[in-house]
């Protein structure tokens, strides 16, 4: 079997013993859906990518005691990035989201009215999702913008997958209120 094919229980015994490509390939397969949960998650760049270091970092360190079975690799850097991320969202709750930093790139298609009306909408989605609690906003990053499953999700967050189911159920409403109250009559 092609060291492509192994699994990540496989690889990471394999990066215990000293195995760099099992690394490479662990990163190539985890590494982007954490950064883009934590994109999501702090609005910054910069920061998105020390979590996902962080995150990375944690996993090697781990790789010689690995419990292979126990959990799979990626509800588990998921988990952790997804706590990280709260720690660095305590830090910094008084300040204000940066619109700038979480900036989208405009669609050549559109015209530029559109592309305002995109850019406003964008923006205000953010700061909706940027005032969700901690645990709602999780959930409906993990589920819609990492594009993880309720399961996955709920192990991450450590919940039960009704609890998930309610997170999320919770976190929709309040969005949905909160763009309602935004919006006024804008569609």
């Amino acid at each position: 079997m092609a060291l492509e094919e192994a699994d990540d229980d496989r690889l990471m015994a394999l990066f215990a013993q000293g195995d760099q490509t099992a690394a490479r390939l662990l990163t190539g397969r985890h590494a982007s859906r954490v950064l883009r949960l934590a994109r999501r998650m702090l609005n910054d760049e910069a920061e998105a990518e020390d979590v996902a270091q962080e995150a990375m970092l944690k996993l090697w360190r781990l790789a010689p005691d690995w419990r292979p079975g126990e959990t799979k690799v990626s509800t588990w850097l998921h988990r952790v990035a997804t706590n990280l991320c709260y720690d660095r969202l305590r830090r910094r709750r008084e300040q204000p989201l940066d619109d700038e930093a979480a900036a989208e790139i405009p669609d050549p298609d559109l015209s530029a009215f559109e592309r305002i009306d995109q850019a406003e909408r964008a923006a205000l989605t953010r700061a909706a999702i940027g005032e969700l609690p901690e645990r709602q906003r999780a959930a409906l990053t993990l589920r819609h913008f990492a594009e993880v499953g309720n399961e996955e999700a709920a192990a991450a967050l450590g919940v039960s997958v009704e609890a998930m189911e309610s997170l999320l159920a919770r976190a929709r409403r309040g969005l949905k209120a909160s763009l309602a109250a935004r919006l006024g009559g804008w569609r």
